[in-house]
């Protein structure tokens, strides 16, 4: 359970994971230099539009140590309009999650527990996987 995951938005305020229980949490770790990531965050973006999905939450987060200059021109390069860029600048989520790769997504159900991570690059547009997803909505 997450009792303390904290990560930063763009204006470097601290956020915490257990300010939204009760929500289904993605957590989609990512770096501007990652191909992979740069393949999937359209999908990522327009899965947080979708109206059967209203009790999700998206927070793609930043471990490459990119400046919010560098991650905001991979956002707008991509057309991204629906989601925020989120930092862990002191890699303290990647550690704790012990990341192997670029893209990881992690879900966390209502309850605030992982059910689910996906290594590496999905298509978030995929009527299966959105209607699993729909499961823990």
């Amino acid at each position: 359970k997450y009792s303390s995951l904290t990560f930063f938005n763009a204006k470097n305020e601290q956020l915490n994971l257990k300010d939204f229980e009760g929500k289904l949490i993605i957590l989609n770790f990512w770096a501007t230099w990652c191909a992979p990531c740069k393949d999937e965050m359209p999908s990522l973006d327009l899965l947080s539009e979708n109206p059967n999905l209203d009790n999700l939450k998206i927070f793609p987060i930043n471990i490459g140590q990119d400046t919010y200059e560098k991650s905001l021109i991979f956002f707008e390069d991509l057309k991204i309009k629906n989601l925020e860029i989120y930092f862990d600048p002191p890699n303290t989520l990647a550690k704790k999650f012990k990341l192997r790769g670029l893209p990881t997504t992690i879900l966390f159900n209502k309850d605030g527990l992982e059910f689910a991570r996906i290594i590496g690059s999905i298509d978030f547009l995929d009527e299966k996987f959105i209607n699993w997803l729909s499961n823990f909505n």
